[in-house]
């Protein structure tokens, strides 16, 4: 059932409806302001009504997915952090202790941490709201001994992303308007070398432009980091085409998991935001069962990390924040969230030129 359900999603796949961009502008032009001045935010609140079908989309709620997986090839000296960090950083997610519980306090958005692959035991928790358990394995295996998961694995991930998204909608009433804006994000130690390899292979770019410092590695473990990555890409052969294929040999648990709500999210037409370079390589593996994903796609921000760049370009996003960051967590995609959100919160909230008796321009 798990492969019937994911190619039911993405058959069930359509393009947003953009002719409604047009409605929403004149809304726009109607308010007081010169026309288009306020340049990208109208752009989105355009967007958001074509994926939505709705020529004045009011955001009902957010809600931000950050997912969690070890990785095998940790254990190629690819990272400055051992991988208990995962572990760790999770229970501080849990205990809101990190940089995305501030961010979503802030910006009032509702956050789950979704244990994917975790080399570590959860289960002597209390229950915990924002906690998920969708644990495959803990952790993948070191690709560059054999494979990171099997092809049921990856697709069992893939499904977990699915029904992520659908457990949301079980709360919410589209027919009703209540527009949802969803976000993802990452934790696991050794996932930048897993999303460089999976960037380099789809974009066939050369592995020295993509591979970055991620956790801030040393030039021993940055020049170890882009012969691993150059080993696995000539170890195995990949299908384009197939793209739990390539989560099955490369990885990981928590990227598969987001293949999956991004999938989810394009076929209920929910506005997704990426954060950074790995949930990136996350579209870009959504994009090979799916051309159809990328106009669902919103850039949170433009990450430090090299790759994070060619990236968008292949996937045509233009970031909407650029703040030096390159934590992770689903922090660019937070802040990007509350953006959105006042991208149209303009349509509700401003006057038009009659409400306000304001003169059109000449």
């Amino acid at each position: 059932m798990t492969k019937e359900k994911i190619s039911y999603i993405i058959n069930s796949i359509s393009l947003p409806d953009y002719s409604l961009i047009n409605k929403t502008q004149k809304l726009l032009d109607n308010l007081t302001k010169p026309k288009n001045s306020l340049g990208d935010l109208e752009e989105m609140a355009k967007k958001i009504a074509a994926i939505t079908n709705n020529v004045a989309p009011k955001i009902k709620k957010k809600y931000l997915f950050v997912l969690a997986a070890d990785h095998g090839v940790a254990e190629e000296n690819v990272s400055a952090y051992p991988q208990e960090v995962t572990f760790q950083m999770v229970l501080n997610f849990i205990k809101k202790g990190a940089a995305i519980n501030v961010f979503t306090e802030h910006t009032d958005t509702n956050i789950f941490i979704v244990d994917m692959g975790v080399k570590g035991d959860f289960s002597y928790l209390e229950k915990e709201e924002i906690f998920v358990d969708k644990k495959i394995n803990p952790g993948t295996k070191n690709f560059l001994k054999e494979p990171a998961m099997s092809k049921d694995e990856a697709e069992n991930a893939i499904l977990c992303g699915i029904e992520l998204v659908e457990k949301v909608l079980d709360l919410h009433d589209p027919e009703n308007g209540e527009i949802l804006l969803v976000g993802i994000g990452d934790m696991g130690i050794g996932n930048t070398t897993t999303a460089s390899a999976i960037t380099a292979l789809i974009t066939k770019t050369e592995v020295e432009k993509i591979v970055g410092r991620g956790t801030g590695v040393d030039d021993f473990r940055y020049k170890n980091k882009i012969e691993v990555i150059k080993k696995v890409l000539n170890r195995y052969e990949f299908n384009l085409n197939d793209a739990v294929d390539i989560l099955s040999k490369i990885g990981g648990y928590e990227i598969a998991g987001m293949v999956g709500i991004i999938l989810a999210c394009a076929r209920y037409k929910i506005p997704l935001v990426l954060d950074g370079f790995i949930t990136t390589s996350a579209a870009l593996v959504a994009l090979c069962m799916s051309e159809k994903i990328k106009e669902y796609l919103f850039a949170g921000h433009l990450s430090r990390e090299p790759g994070h760049r060619i990236q968008l370009e292949f996937l045509g996003l233009k970031p909407i924040l650029n703040l030096n960051m390159a934590l992770g967590e689903g922090t660019g995609a937070c802040l990007a969230m509350d953006i959105l959100e006042l991208s149209c919160k303009i349509l509700h909230e401003m006057s038009t030129f009659d409400e306000a008796r304001v003169s059109r321009q000449l």
